[in-house]
């Protein structure tokens, strides 16, 4: 018998397989993160710079992945973030080949953060606390590019986006999302296409 996945890939998946693919997505895009900051701390730079290179990918992948799970909330706003979030992707690629100017990735992920924070705050599949945090984190990682290098506020504001993250991916690879808000949601955004058609 064939699947929802099968036929037309992760874009007509079911909710909650979207939902839970995602998050563990999301848990590899940390983990090869993690990998990445460890090699590079003890000096294995080339074994740091392969990390961080699957990272990135994966947080591509996680991007693109985002872009379909919030797109029945705002296709318009999914998409900006979609965008925001490659282009971060992009840009932190330029970084470790050293092939342009070392602009912050976080000017973009900190706004993607806080594009995705509003997504969920307007979602009716996910709790709202999860958007509520992922916009302070968005704000957070904004503020690095203000505060002085060494400022004691750099360790909480990093704790709050890891937990903000964190959460998120842990929520939506254990519990997914509630598939029937999901699916009204999507039907809502149908209709208003099909009005303004």
């Amino acid at each position: 018998m064939s699947t929802d996945s099968s036929k037309g890939g992760i874009s007509k998946a079911s909710p909650r397989f979207k939902a839970r693919f995602t998050g563990a997505v999301y848990l590899l895009y940390f983990l090869t993160a993690i990998l990445a900051q460890l090699l590079a701390g003890r000096g294995q730079t080339t074994y740091a710079l392969a990390a961080n290179l699957v990272s990135v990918a994966f947080y591509l992948t996680l991007t693109i992945l985002f872009y379909y799970l919030f797109k029945p909330v705002s296709t318009i706003v999914s998409l900006l973030a979609a965008i925001v979030g490659l282009t971060g992707c992009l840009i932190t690629v330029l970084n470790l080949f050293n092939l342009a100017a070392q602009v912050s990735p976080l000017l973009f992920f900190g706004p993607y953060c806080l594009l995705l924070g509003y997504l969920i705050l307007r979602s009716t599949f996910l709790p709202r606390i999860l958007g509520a945090l992922m916009v302070l984190a968005g704000l957070g990682w904004l503020t690095f590019l203000i505060l002085p290098a060494g400022s004691h506020m750099t360790r909480y504001i990093e704790g709050l986006g890891i937990v903000a993250e964190a959460l998120l991916m842990l929520w939506l690879l254990t519990l997914g999302v509630k598939p029937e808000r999901w699916s009204e949601q999507a039907a809502e955004v149908g209709e208003e296409r099909t009005k303004l058609q």
